[in-house]
């Protein structure tokens, strides 16, 4: 289990951010796997992330960075590729969100 310190250190870290992100979708969708994305491409246009996937992918940000994902913030502008979804991740750490 996470404590304060780690998620705070984790918050602080683009780059650790983004490979617990990959980590996470590498193992639940296997396109990803298939198609060997990188941090830059788009998870949903390719298919690797459908509405359903968003879901699961903010329950484990939710449990993970112990963040809160607003309606609002479920745009697809927020999910497109992991860069972004760190990014996102990060605004959301920093209290932007």
């Amino acid at each position: 289990m996470a404590t304060q310190n780690d998620l705070a250190s984790k918050a602080m870290s683009g780059r650790d951010m983004a490979a617990d992100i990959k980590t996470f979708i590498f193992k639940q969708y296997p396109l990803a796997r298939k198609k060997t994305i990188t941090d830059s491409d788009p998870l949903l246009e390719s298919g690797v992330l459908d509405s359903l996937g968003i879901l699961d992918l903010v329950a484990f940000i939710e449990k993970e960075f112990l963040i809160g994902v607003l309606d609002e913030d479920l745009v697809p502008e927020n999910f497109q590729t992991i860069n972004r979804i760190a990014a996102f991740v990060r605004s959301k750490t920093n209290g932007e969100g």
